[in-house]
């Protein structure tokens, strides 16, 4: 018994002593508060920087030392070292499976982890917008197609896969979603929205975010708190007053941090009101940290925090940058380099932010860190090989995703669906083979692209036709290579001689020089080089050019104006103004290896300048024979279906919003062979139609419909998934309407033009089926309730056509008298509900006080007494019931 005693007093003296030894910040019995103040009390000013400081890269290229005060997490790259950061940060198709990836982060974890002074552990980060941008991850289809869906059980299952495929990685923060408004579809990131409505948004965004904060995964909604501009331009200065700021651009952002639960947050690069977003003290602290009561962390976009000094002018230098953006409540700085920290720890070092705002912020990082175990478990298991079943199921449901996307804009004489008897079928447009995934996509798993899957379906008695057609792009001309260009007569060096000077005028010594390989250049926030300015520099190239080619071609510049263009010594374009950006060209007669005197000479005076040495010299684009290859094989198939697409993403928003290229004349000459003709729209916006819609028997939008897009888009096109996507934006008849959203404000006249009317093409929630449906018998469970109380809407609808089908119910309700101007109209509720033929349902719609709510007079968020109408539609202009109900 004694001895029994003995070991007792021995385990527990042992337990004592190792409970005084353990530091707190170490301890997981003590609750994360009382552990991440510990860990701060013992942080140097440098420590807390890295802290709050997220790149891209790996430990590949580290020096011994170089991380040795932390870091807040990678963004792992598989580039090669001699690739530039930059590209690392764009390099999101990686080529490293998942247990290669596994392991690279435990390795990256261990450093930090083992020999870093406190071992504070890293968040590893990525991008999946529509599935994580690694190989071997799942790739659904773009967030817009999901949305097309109106399936919110769907977004749960696609984000759970999202889920588990990143955890599987070890990483544990996700750059996702985007859940700015689609207000103007000219913008090109129109396709990682859901949409132009809040409330679509909202819900969608939610079902995203939950499904990874559920697994241990931190959310990132963004870009707070709105990115497009006018003229549909991303990042352009946001200039809306705070009603609408709360009325529509909110809303989404609010639901992810209160319902979905997201624990961080992507500030824009654009400014708000005249401050930047990264800096701006209103938005990210009155708002919301204080108002929201946010207590996750604020991230910048990547290189936003530098865009105070060298884009919106509110910051000195990148000290200063750093300053205001982390005391007007950013919390971490997004750079592409390790070495751009030295522009941005100064103000940690020199007091130059507050010691309590470093400190909020850190406390924010760690909290986080702490609350997804990394302290415990900052490592992930590494599995060997892929489960094939999980995969499977994974492929199932982006294929069912990729169905319930598809949105049938119009069916003339129902001549969808194909009968699988079919003899031939014509299949044009290279869209049809390319495999499209959209923009922010991981390279897929086995993507089938739209003729596979439609020689898939319609078995070997069906013949295939395939021609590619005309293209997307145009290429009329081509840059002029260095194979074509050289320094002097010998032809040995290629290149030509540049003279860069600091003053318009070419006058006096040059500021250096150097030799260009090619004229290809976009100077946009700096000059050349840098000893020159943005603005106030002109360069002289000279040299020789060499044709491959004998005959009649022509050259030109290409670019903002205020250039020159001299062959053998004679002026052949003279631009030299600053006016506008054009290309310049005129003709000229080379002989194949004759070398000839060049010189062009450019000038720039505000910045962001464009200049280009361009010719036809080698261009093969013949797109009218390419056409007639297309005609020639539509002539011999019975039908043909046309994949049509365009060309979007960040930073690459559309003037134009017609099929680009020569498309629309490829349709119109196919129309005319007088063969029925399907139009498939890839892309992930609005497109205009006028040209051809009346040509076309059927078109159908099925977006960037991701791995599995083509067997989803047979299905469709074959009868076996009848298409219940519905528009979550507004298709414009022409670009002059824009911006135009269903839910806008009344106007003080009409929405029309003199010559164009303001209604759509296509309205939002618009989508057709090939089956019909009926609604009817719209009831509410009481006529009149109180401010706090709810009410049920109740209708019925009937599949009264011959194929089993989905239909999207949609409820909009309108105040019909209020204290301030109230949208025409709102969506507050829909249902996506399956009915075989002939089947009619009930459905309910709950009414609570948040659908009737509103900003009063004085900004109040209130309900108002008052009739409200409930419309209940199948899209915001095809309304097929209503009611009143009566708030008292």
């Amino acid at each position: 018994m004694r001895r029994v005693q003995g070991v007792l007093i021995f385990l527990l003296l042992c337990f004592t002593c190792y409970s005084q030894t353990i530091l707190p910040y170490k301890n997981p019995k003590l609750s994360v508060a009382e552990r991440v103040n510990d860990l701060l009390s013992r942080m140097t000013p440098e420590e807390k920087f890295w802290q709050l400081f997220m790149i891209p890269g790996d430990l590949s290229n580290a020096r011994p030392d170089q991380y040795k005060n932390g870091l807040f997490g990678f963004q792992v790259s598989a580039v090669t070292k001699a690739e530039s950061s930059a590209q690392q940060m764009m390099n999101y198709n990686v080529a490293e499976n998942a247990a290669t990836l596994a392991t690279k982060i435990n390795t990256i974890q261990k450093h930090f982890v083992e020999q870093t002074r406190l071992g504070i552990p890293i968040i590893a980060f990525d991008e999946a917008l529509h599935g994580l941008v690694r190989q071997g991850a799942t790739i659904f289809p773009q967030s817009i197609g999901i949305a097309a869906s109106w399936d919110t059980s769907l977004m749960h299952r696609v984000s759970k896969v999202i889920a588990l495929e990143s955890r599987q990685r070890g990483i544990r923060q996700i750059l996702s979603p985007v859940i700015n408004l689609a207000s103007d579809v000219r913008w090109g990131r129109t396709e990682e929205t859901y949409g132009e409505d809040p409330y679509l948004s909202s819900l969608m965004a939610v079902a995203y975010v939950r499904e990874l904060e559920s697994a241990g995964i931190i959310s990132t909604p963004k870009h707070f708190i709105a990115n497009v501009g006018d003229g549909g331009r991303d990042s352009y200065p946001i200039h809306i007053n705070e009603r609408l700021l709360r009325e529509i651009y909110l809303p989404p952002f609010k639901a992810c941090f209160e319902k979905g639960g997201s624990r961080s947050v992507m500030t824009s690069y654009n400014s708000l009101d005249g401050s930047p977003a990264t800096a701006n003290d209103w938005l990210l602290n009155k708002l919301l940290k204080d108002e929201l009561r946010f207590t996750g962390f604020v991230i910048s976009d990547a290189s936003a925090v530098g865009g105070a000094n060298v884009l919106h002018f509110t910051a000195s230098d990148y000290p200063d940058a750093s300053k205001k953006a982390i005391q007007n409540g950013l919390d971490v700085i997004f750079q592409t380099s390790y070495d751009h920290y030295k522009l941005f720890i100064p103000p940690f070092l020199d007091k130059g932010i507050t010691a309590a705002r470093i400190d909020d912020a850190v406390r924010r990082v760690l909290k986080a860190k702490f609350e997804l175990g990394l302290f415990e478990s900052p490592y992930v298991q590494v599995a060997l090989s892929p489960d094939t079943i999980v995969t499977r199921l994974h492929k199932k449901i982006a294929r069912e995703a990729a169905e319930k996307s598809i949105v049938l804009l119009k069916n003339k004489g129902r001549l969808l669906p194909i009968s699988k008897q079919i003899k031939s079928i014509a299949v044009i447009g290279s869209d049809a083979i390319e495999g499209r995934l959209g923009g922010y996509s991981g390279p897929g798993n086995g993507v089938i692209n739209i003729i596979d899957g439609i020689r898939s379906k319609v078995g070997k008695n069906t013949k295939v036709n395939y021609a590619a057609g005309c293209g997307r792009i145009t290429n009329d001309w081509t840059i002029i290579k260095n194979d074509y260009l050289f320094t002097d007569a010998s032809g040995k060096d290629k290149g030509l001689k540049a003279d860069y000077y600091s003053n318009t005028r070419l006058e006096g010594k040059a500021n250096f020089n150097r030799t260009d390989q090619e004229v290809n250049f976009h100077w946009t926030l700096y000059g050349p080089d840098n000893t020159l300015a943005a603005t106030q520099y002109s360069v002289r190239w000279i040299g020789k050019l060499k044709s491959p080619l004998t005959g009649n071609y022509k050259i030109g510049l290409e670019g903002n104006d205020g250039y020159r263009l001299y062959i053998n010594n004679k002026l052949v374009i003279d631009n030299w103004q600053k006016q506008t950006y054009q290309l310049q060209s005129t003709g000229f007669y080379f002989e194949k290896g004759k070398l000839y005197d060049i010189k062009i000479e450019f000038y720039e005076t505000t910045g962001n300048a464009h200049i280009k040495l361009v010719w036809n010299v080698g261009v093969n684009d013949n797109w009218q024979a390419k056409i007639n290859e297309a005609v020639s094989v539509v002539q011999k198939s019975e039908i043909a279906i046309v994949c049509a697409g365009i060309t979007e993403g960040e930073f690459q928003d559309r003037a134009m919003l017609g099929l680009p290229g020569h498309q629309e004349e490829l349709i119109l000459k196919i129309a005319a062979t007088g063969k029925p003709v399907i139009v498939l729209l890839v892309g992930g916006s609005a497109i205009t139609m006028n040209q051809w819609l009346n040509r076309a028997n059927a078109v159908l939008s099925i977006w960037y419909p991701g791995e599995e897009g083509g067997s989803a888009v047979a299905s469709v096109l074959f009868g076996d998934y009848n298409p219940a996507g519905r528009l979550p934006i507004t298709f414009p008849v022409h670009e002059s309407q824009l911006p135009l959203v269903y839910n806008h404000k009344p106007t003080g006249r009409g929405d029309d033009y003199n010559n164009l009317s303001g209604a759509p093409l296509f309205p939002f929630g618009f989508g057709l089926s090939y089956t019909s449906f009926e609604f009817s018998s719209i009831r509410l469970s009481k006529r009149t309730i109180g401010m706090n109380d709810t009410a049920f809407l109740y209708c019925n609808v009937k599949n009264t056509g011959k194929f089993n089908g989905d239909e999207v119910v949609q409820l909009y309700i309108r105040d019909e008298l209020s204290s301030v101007a109230r949208p025409v109209m709102e969506l507050k509720g829909f249902q996506r509900v399956s009915l075989q033929a002939g089947e009619e349902k009930e459905l309910r719609f709950i009414i609570t006080p948040d659908e009737l709510k509103m900003y009063n007079e004085k900004m109040q968020w209130i309900t108002e007494a008052g009739d409200f109408s409930l419309m209940i539609g199948s899209s915001s202009k095809e309304i097929k019931l209503k009611t009143i109900l009566t708030v008292q």
